[in-house]
């Protein structure tokens, strides 16, 4: 998708005190020593510098962002708290600029709504975790499907709404790229926002450790 509105905006917000989230995933992660966390929209960084902190200096930190302005306020911050173990990449969720089995711990705090490809999203999270790897995301979903008209409309997009999909949609997209079992740890109240109505929650799950077969009636095949 074109990120170039995002990036605008959030850009403009990296020096304001405003709240950008929806949810907090970092409250569930429980980061162990010597792990490496990834976080999807890490904006200023705060989350990136707490799971590094947590961590310790054998385990290490990432933010994933697209805006600049965030990711130059992120990298200001880490020099100023002397944080070393953190590094902020610039780029797209559908295309994360990390190797296959790096991360013990994926986070994202109302994010992957952004994304337009959220399938490929998915499929990069299961790709970057380590077998037995695990993420905790929170994020929005529409109680019903969003217009088409408002799909594509950069503004709506930023604002968090336009790009939100149904509940059922949304885990079944997990389900499809390999997430076995998801919880659910928290979930709103339907509430208004931009001209949809939409729920908050926060769900976590792990990458299996190993494949899985699925019974069928001639043999199984593994998933």
């Amino acid at each position: 998708m074109d990120y170039s509105s995002i990036n605008l905006r959030y850009s403009q917000l990296a020096k304001t005190n405003c709240c950008l989230s929806c949810g907090g995933a970092i409250n569930y992660s429980k980061v162990k020593t010597g792990e490496v966390c990834v976080d999807l929209g890490s904006g200023r960084g705060t989350d990136v510098l707490r799971m590094a902190e947590q961590a310790g200096e054998n385990g290490f930190a990432y933010g994933i962002d697209i805006s600049d302005g965030m990711l130059a306020t992120a990298r200001e911050n880490a020099l100023k708290f002397g944080v070393n173990n953190v590094k902020f990449i610039r780029c797209e969720l559908e295309k994360l600029d990390l190797p296959t089995y790096t991360a013990d711990l994926v986070v994202s705090n109302c994010t992957i709504n952004h994304a337009t490809d959220k399938v490929a999203v998915w499929n990069e999270i299961y790709r970057i975790l380590k077998k037995g790897g695990r993420f905790v995301v929170s994020d929005i979903y529409a109680t019903a499907p969003v217009p088409d008209e408002y799909r594509n409309d950069p503004v709506a997009v930023s604002e968090c709404w336009a790009g939100s999909v149904t509940r059922e949609e949304y885990l079944k997209t997990l389900s499809e790229a390999g997430f076995r079992t998801i919880t659910i740890l928290e979930e709103s109240k339907p509430y208004p926002k931009g001209q949809v109505e939409v729920c908050s929650f926060t769900i976590a799950g792990e990458k299996p450790k190993e494949k899985r077969l699925i019974e069928v009636r001639n043999g199984s095949f593994p998933n």
